[in-house]
């Protein structure tokens, strides 16, 4: 989800790859709550840390504490800002449908909060 966002506010003014530490099946719900508002993740395939094509990152945002070691320890000899933003797993909800799509609503809520506030959209017809 939140590179879904911050490809939606910044689109190629930035580089976006998003990876997990046990990547599954693309969520439905995610994709569900994306499309929402205008986000298209229908072709979105998870990946691991270890499938990353680039090593060269100016900024890194983990979302779990597992991550954050990965991102930490993968970024050792590397000069690059690591973010840590502990985000609940929406995955973990249960309940009925609505249930499970209102706590995947609120982490994506959440996360463009903070995409909006650390990366903020330049005026236009500034880059």
């Amino acid at each position: 989800m939140a590179a879904g966002l911050l490809r939606r506010y910044h689109g190629a003014r930035v580089w976006v790859d998003s990876v997990g530490v046990r990547p599954h099946d693309t969520d439905g719900f995610m994709i569900a709550v994306m499309d929402e508002i205008g986000v298209d993740l229908t072709k979105h395939k998870p990946r691991s840390f270890e499938q990353l094509d680039d090593e060269n990152f100016d900024v890194i945002v983990s979302l779990s504490p597992e991550a954050q070691h990965k991102a930490v320890d993968m970024t050792r000899t590397m000069h690059c800002e690591v973010l840590f933003w502990n985000t609940f797993d929406p995955s973990l909800v249960e309940g009925n449908r609505e249930t499970r799509l209102d706590a995947y609503r609120q982490i994506r809520d959440q996360l463009e909060r903070r995409i909006l506030e650390q990366f903020p959209v330049p005026p236009m017809g500034q880059v």
